[in-house]
């Protein structure tokens, strides 16, 4: 009888999720080392281990996350969703008047909170929280209005925004464009799964178009630029804009250096611990860049290959929960991960502008990689809780 529920728990735990996730911490690990053992970073150049081995515990602190989250039953979940959400807002408000002005005269952004040598990145964890509070209104939605028309969609609209707009209202006051994008991905991949009719989805998509579209006009002109400067935009990301039309007008810039050290290393890289090619802050947003000119198209091409695996699996949970809350759950990681690993990739090599966003399990962070431990770890725990229905949830 034990032996058969060994067997019960193993088949729970979903290895195709593991592996990939496993082996990126590795390339991550890895990359980490060449980076700093090649950078001019004061804290970690004269050793490199020790990097390494700070990021090595937050890896451990994530698979003690993944362990601890795969227990927890999704009506306990449930249950402490609000919490968790207005809890992450507070903090949120708290970092627009407390942040770190250190970092945020480096960078720009006023994301981050300081503790003496320990640093948290808010914004990170918040992405989660948002990703449980959307599947919480839509699933509470959808059970209540079982007979769907366009005022019932449009009042889940409504609700879907009241939990978005304060978090991107926080973000814009952090000055953090980019993570306000990871956000909106979120936003759109839980709108599309929600079950809204298309005579509003479609609009709705030819809106954000439009509207982007409209934005890079402003962005690419003159008298656009002074109407965003009106409204907050910073000249740091204008010149962002600019190195993504023309990445060599700054020759020594991350995106040109980045260009130059991903085709510097041809087909089949220059081997593990070279760097020939300087690139700026490689550990964190330009680590693909390591991986390119190390290991060439062949190990590019490998990164991206997990990568695309460990999204292929994550839709399959998507797809085979009979669990609706774990559906939509399931929806918004999946597009905050998708979205890191294509704007991050997508601007190492010039496709797209540079906005901060890490490479995840890959990239030196420790906030931002406990955001996508706990993003696998709810992953992995629709199908080891095996839940069957979204009425227990209710109950």
């Amino acid at each position: 009888m034990k032996k058969n529920n060994v067997l019960k728990n193993e088949n729970r735990i979903d290895y195709g999720v593991i592996l990939p996730v496993f082996l990126l911490c590795l390339i991550g690990l890895a990359s980490l080392y060449v980076a700093l053992n090649h950078s001019f970073n004061l804290v970690y150049s004269d050793n490199p281990l020790r990097g390494v081995m700070t990021q090595g515990l937050w890896y451990v602190v994530g698979i003690i996350a993944v362990a601890v989250i795969m227990q927890i039953k999704s009506k306990w979940l449930w249950r402490l969703t609000p919490i968790i959400y207005g809890a992450g807002l507070i903090v949120m408000g708290l970092l627009v008047k407390f942040y770190d002005q250190a970092t945020e005269a480096l960078t720009g952004s006023r994301n981050w909170f300081k503790f003496g040598s320990f640093s948290v990145q808010p914004a990170e964890l918040m992405k989660i929280a948002m990703i449980l509070m959307l599947a919480l209104v839509v699933t509470q939605h959808n059970s209540k209005h079982k007979e769907r028309s366009l005022k019932t969609d449009g009042l889940l609209i409504a609700k879907m925004l009241a939990v978005t707009i304060p978090v991107i209202a926080l973000v814009l006051l952090q000055q953090d464009f980019g993570t306000m994008l990871v956000f909106l991905a979120i936003f759109m991949g839980i709108f599309l799964m929600s079950g809204i009719s298309w005579k509003i989805v479609i609009p709705v998509i030819i809106a954000f178009v439009l509207l982007g579209a409209g934005v890079i006009y402003l962005a690419l002109s003159d008298t656009g630029r002074e109407l965003l400067q009106q409204i907050g935009v910073q000249p740091h990301q204008f010149d962002r804009i600019d190195l993504w039309r023309d990445p060599f007008l700054d020759p020594q810039g991350q995106i040109a250096r980045s260009i130059m050290a991903i085709g510097s290393g041809g087909m089949f890289g220059k081997g593990f611990n070279v760097s020939d090619v300087y690139v700026p802050v490689r550990e964190s947003d330009m680590i693909f860049s390591i991986i390119g000119e190390n290991f060439g198209f062949i190990g590019s091409t490998f990164v991206i290959l997990l990568y695309f695996i460990l999204i292929y699996r994550m839709i399959r949970v998507c797809f085979d929960t009979n669990n609706e809350f774990y559906a939509y759950i399931a929806t918004g990681i999946i597009m905050m991960i998708l979205f890191h690993v294509f704007e991050n990739i997508g601007a190492n090599i010039g496709l797209l502008p540079l906005t901060g966003i890490p490479l995840p399990f890959i990239s030196q962070g420790g906030s931002a990689l406990l955001s996508n431990m706990i993003g696998i770890g709810l992953i992995l725990s629709m199908r080891y809780q095996a839940e069957a229905s979204p009425k227990t949830l209710r109950g």
